[in-house]
């Protein structure tokens, strides 16, 4: 059965309009298929570490394998559905400005509001943000799974952030989902909207540069970004997939926040998506003199399930270089 089901989601749904309304049943059957994909790969795995096992004469029966691929199904899902760990990093930085030392920037990625995530997880991821009292918050693409008429009344906690500094840019599902509703959307939240722009924040006498790209996915027209060589304190550089570093780095800025691997979220894809993102594939990375970060994301996508790592909410905070280092 579950060898049927992983074919339903990307046989009889992918090529439906994402913005169109879902019935009950249709809900059912994508979380029938991605848990059935889940169960699936760990299956997969143990069976190679069973005849591993035999070819050194020893023994794991058939049973054996399809109850640890089932825990492993439950501890991964249990994992990700309890919420996201707070992952703080201060992040050294030659010649700061004094008044940007202590600057909190806090990060939310892939929350993948949709059919798994609801507003009652949004609202706790909201309310984790807000006791962090950041200077600045970027919303790092991939935010939701589907049109904002499905979807407006589970995002709505997200309203609370926008502190004046809060940025939104597209990911590859905003796109799916209707990039420019979605863009409006988080406009009428009170998110600032970057496609492929700047915009600047300040704090005492120091300015910030803040720039976001749209993901290669939006239709419209590809990710481009003016050079900020020489302005501002501190480049911020947005941008979804971490493979848009080099475009950050020539432009100028001086650390990038992205998302979209999930840092495989599951084992093994876990090791699988090193081949396709290396080097920016989670956490800290260097693009020439740029720094990169790369968000194991908020939430989950497809398989409610993570293996081998956790949805986290980032807060990274900037340090002169000598009054700090990396945690």
């Amino acid at each position: 059965m579950p060898l049927a089901l992983i074919w339903v989601v990307p046989v009889v749904y992918w090529s439906r309009d994402r913005e169109g309304e879902e019935s009950l049943f249709d809900h059912l059957m994508h979380q029938a298929s991605y848990l059935s994909m889940a169960w699936v790969s760990f299956a997969l795995v143990l069976t190679l570490v069973r005849d591993v096992l035999l070819l050194v004469g020893l023994h794991m029966s058939v049973p054996a394998v399809v109850a640890g691929a089932f825990v492993a199904l439950v501890v991964g899902a249990i994992v990700a559905l309890r919420g996201p760990r707070l992952v703080t990093l201060d992040l050294p930085i030659k010649d700061l400005h004094p008044d940007l030392d202590g600057y909190r920037i806090a990060q939310i990625s892939d929350l993948h509001v949709g059919r798994t995530i609801r507003k009652r997880y949004v609202a706790r991821v909201a309310e984790l943000c807000r006791s962090l009292d950041a200077d600045l918050i970027a919303l790092t693409g991939d935010m939701v799974d589907g049109g904002v008429a499905q979807l407006a009344p589970h995002v709505e906690p997200l309203r609370a952030l926008a502190n004046g500094n809060a940025f939104f840019i597209l990911g590859n599902h905003d796109c799916y989902s209707g990039a420019g509703a979605w863009s409006e959307h988080f406009r009428s939240l009170g998110f600032q909207v970057l496609l492929n722009s700047t915009a600047t924040a300040r704090k005492g006498g120091a300015e910030l540069i803040i720039g976001g790209v749209v993901d290669p996915a939006y239709r419209r027209e590809r990710p481009h970004i003016e050079p900020v060589h020489g302005r501002g304190d501190f480049r911020l550089f947005l941008a979804h997939n971490p493979k848009l570093a080099p475009l950050g780095e020539r432009a100028g800025f001086d650390l990038q926040l992205s998302g979209h691997t999930h840092a495989g979220q599951f084992f093994p894809w876990t090791l699988a998506v090193r081949l396709v993102h290396a080097p920016h594939v989670a956490g800290l990375s260097r693009e020439r003199g740029m720094q990169v970060y790369v968000s194991a994301g908020t939430g989950t996508w497809g398989p409610p399930v993570r293996f081998g790592t956790s949805p986290e909410l980032t807060l990274i905070r900037l340090v002169r270089a000598d009054s700090g280092t990396g945690t």
